[in-house]
């Protein structure tokens, strides 16, 4: 198929998912959905409640086959909330999640799939306190030292699972077992301490400022503070027994104090330029200015929701895709700038798909990933965020200084020696290509 059939296909398939109906916009209550699937293909489902403003997302079993009791408890929860549904006011939607681990359970142990633990894999690297940071070699269970953090952070699905669902929260309690106590997020989170606290005390478990059993790092708890989400882990007591009506209580305490327990996503400032708060959770989570670059413009209202423009990418926010793990994605910029090239005259700059060859080949375009680029797309979040490759890689020949390019849906990938691998500068090309295109911009003519 040439390329330019191949990239206008995907130009008309990303314009019927980005603006299809919003089929969720009155969810029912409860409403039950598949969130996404684990790395053997077992289904992570939810369970909503309500639909106000404050998101309060319960996470049963993280450490699977050994604190299944922590997912008995998150499903009788469901259960009661069925016949009580009025005990979730009308400013939270409240979504309980009865496994992140559902392969655990299923090959008997607390790790996924991959022998990877779950609560230590995300990327705790973002918040002021170093001695929680992500890493490879960590202390588990009885404070048994393994290298099960990782390859790198959030490198398991189930973590990344958790990091996008979670981009809008204002709170969220991960329940585990088993030491009868509660503790927050750490580095002195605010909001975390005071719903520890309320957690604890209703239901009457030992409150503590810290796991100091063993050392954590990665945890699902100090990754959400580090974002400003209230954050908790409840222990049980018990190892096998759900203790319904202790946490019960506490989750029916923390309902009743939600608009002082769970603060409202806040906006951030980044290079004088306000960022809507999923957007700067976003771009804070997934690489910040290393990744995305710098804010180049306001945030601007769309059709379908919000989006703002980064040296690198733009990031939008869609409304229809709330509360999925497709919230806030960058937009298609490489689909543009290939189809620009290639409809440039410039096509044979972009090989055609081949046969698979050696490296991570992917049918739906018919490319590759090799080396560094298969490094930064693996690590900065895979299909999800910088979309299928459009292209091999090839060498740039406008450039005075030898780069080697590669295009996806969303990103176009560079290496130079001096530079070594990092993102072009799709998003301060497309505003360039806006501002031209306005009534009132002075049109250069050759």
């Amino acid at each position: 198929m040439p390329l330019r059939l191949l990239i206008a296909g995907l130009v008309v398939l990303l314009l019927t998912i980005s603006f299809a109906p919003d089929l969720q916009a009155v969810p029912a209550s409860p409403r039950e959905f598949v969130v996404g699937y684990s790395a053997q293909g077992r289904p992570i489902s939810a369970v909503q409640f309500g639909d106000g403003p404050r998101k309060l997302v319960v996470v049963g079993n993280t450490h699977g086959a050994p604190e299944a009791n922590t997912y008995r408890l998150t499903l009788a929860l469901i259960e009661h909330l069925r016949a009580n549904p009025q005990l979730v006011p009308p400013s939270v939607r409240l979504f309980l999640v009865p496994t992140v681990n559902p392969d655990g359970i299923a090959l008997g142990w607390r790790f996924d799939a991959a022998g990877v633990d779950l609560n230590r894999n995300m990327n705790t690297n973002l918040d002021a306190c170093p001695e929680n940071d992500w890493r490879t070699t960590v202390q588990g269970a009885y404070g048994i030292i393994s290298d099960t953090g990782g390859a790198y952070p959030d490198s398991q699905v189930e973590a990344q699972l958790v990091r996008a669902f979670l981009l809008d929260a204002a709170g969220a309690i991960f329940l585990h077992s088993n030491a009868g106590l509660v503790f927050p997020a750490a580095c002195e989170h605010g909001p975390s301490i005071r719903l520890a606290e309320v957690y604890a005390q209703a239901a009457s478990y030992e409150y503590r400022r810290f796991w100091s059993l063993y050392h954590i790092t990665g945890g699902m708890h100090d990754w959400a503070g580090s974002l400003g989400i209230a954050a908790i882990t409840p222990e049980l007591v018990t190892g096998d027994q759900m203790e319904f009506a202790e946490n019960l209580a506490a989750l029916t305490a923390v309902l009743a104090q939600a608009d002082e327990l769970l603060p409202l996503p806040e906006d951030g400032e980044v290079a004088g330029f306000n960022v809507p708060a999923p957007i700067f959770r976003y771009w804070r989570a997934l690489g910040g200015e290393e990744r995305f670059g710098l804010p180049l413009e306001e945030a601007r209202t769309t059709s379908s929701g919000i989006s703002q423009t980064f040296a690198h990418a733009r990031i939008s926010l869609t409304h229809a895709q709330r509360d999925t793990l497709f919230y806030v994605q960058p937009d298609p910029l490489g689909v543009a700038a290939a189809a620009a090239l290639a409809y440039g005259g410039a096509e044979a700059q972009l090989p055609h798909p081949t046969q698979p060859e050696a490296g991570l080949y992917f049918p739906e375009s018919g490319f590759s990933l090799n080396g560094g680029f298969r490094d930064l797309w693996q690590r900065g979040g895979g299909l999800a965020v910088f979309g299928l490759p459009l292209s091999h890689e090839f060498q740039a020949s406008s450039s005075a200084t030898p780069r080697t390019l590669q295009y996806f849906e969303r990103a176009l990938f560079s290496y130079s020696p001096a530079e070594g691998v990092r993102l072009e500068a799709l998003g301060a090309r497309q505003l360039a290509l806006e501002g031209l295109m306005q009534p009132e911009a002075v049109q250069m003519v050759r």
